[in-house]
């Protein structure tokens, strides 16, 4: 399938439109040639077409209160935003909303501390949790053709991710929503190809900066400088 001219394709993160002037913040704005806001409008009404229906419908509207909530003092003028909820507690009081029960949680098994910290909180906070870890079935490496040389452990009938697993498993027990924790870069898409729950990430893996990426995208201009550069 040829692809989209580039020079018409969407680019927002590259506007450089202060954020009040921005047309998809404020109707009296503007947008860079390539807009999606105003240079797409059979896609848009697709989009907008498709929250009539009831489960997308009030999945939306659930976030966007949820979103809302996150905030405090909003009854104050002018207004000033004030976060005031964790990911976590987030996770937890959507979930409520939504009047989920059971929670599906798949994660790394190098997060295994991390998640029996996560399973207790959702239990505390009245949910059913089912917890699948990425090593669980325990298939070689070999099923996908890895090579001794692209082993971490060379030497050895290395265990693979399986987040396939991890997500038939999880439908299996018919969770209503389910967590993502620190599964790898491509193991995280399989998952979400897999699953058929909708699905949110409390926390993915970035083994250098403590699972915080934005750490290393902060800093891109001083100590993470490299990685502007892959060649050099």
């Amino acid at each position: 399938m040829a692809r989209q001219n580039k020079k018409s394709s969407p680019a927002c993160a590259a506007c450089d439109i202060p954020m009040e002037q921005k047309i998809c913040f404020t109707d009296q704005g503007k947008g860079p040639k390539g807009c999606p806001t105003v240079s797409h409008p059979s896609i848009l009404e697709a989009a907008n077409q498709a929250y009539a229906t009831s489960g997308v419908n009030r999945f939306a509207h659930m976030a966007s209160v949820q979103e809302a909530h996150c905030y405090a003092n909003r009854d104050q003028k002018p207004y000033v935003m004030q976060p005031c909820k964790t990911r976590i507690v987030e996770t937890c009081e959507f979930a409520k909303k939504m009047g989920y029960q059971r929670l599906g949680l798949a994660f790394c098994l190098g997060l295994a501390s991390e998640a029996g910290t996560v399973g207790e909180i959702f239990s505390d906070h009245g949910f059913e949790v089912v917890s699948v870890c990425c090593k669980a079935g325990r298939s070689s490496k070999d099923l996908i053709g890895i090579e001794e040389e692209d082993k971490i452990f060379r030497g050895t009938d290395e265990s693979m991710c399986n987040p396939v697993f991890q997500a038939m498993l999880l439908n299996r027990e018919n969770v209503d929503f389910n967590i993502l924790l620190g599964l790898c870069v491509g193991h995280d898409s399989l998952f979400f190809k897999y699953t058929n729950v909708p699905t949110t990430v409390l926390a993915v893996k970035d083994r250098v900066t403590g699972h915080n990426p934005l750490a290393a995208v902060y800093q891109a201009d001083s100590y993470y400088r490299k990685i502007r550069h892959p060649d050099l």
